[in-house]
């Protein structure tokens, strides 16, 4: 594997790890696609760091079940600005 892909790799990965951001936030952070993200932290990160893998899919998979619970506050704050108008 390419130098620039490693690198990439693991510094969405690392960021991952310290923010709790989800994919679509570090794709935006870091200026990649979604895809790009979530093939590097999916596929190319085990064959390179396995346990910075397995601490990534853990907080991913964090962020995948509480996103029903984002959707709704994002629902919520936008009917509350309706009406505030």
């Amino acid at each position: 594997m390419k130098d620039y892909l490693v690198e990439r790799v693991l510094l969405a990965a690392g960021h991952i790890k310290e923010t709790h951001d989800t994919i679509r936030e570090t794709a935006k952070k870091f200026g990649y696609s979604k895809s790009t993200i979530h093939n590097d932290v999916s596929y190319r990160l085990p064959e390179i760091d396995f346990a910075l893998y397995e601490e990534t899919k853990r907080i991913l998979d964090e962020n995948f079940a509480d996103k029903h619970n984002r959707g709704g506050e994002s629902t919520r704050k936008k009917y509350m600005t309706e009406q505030e108008v």
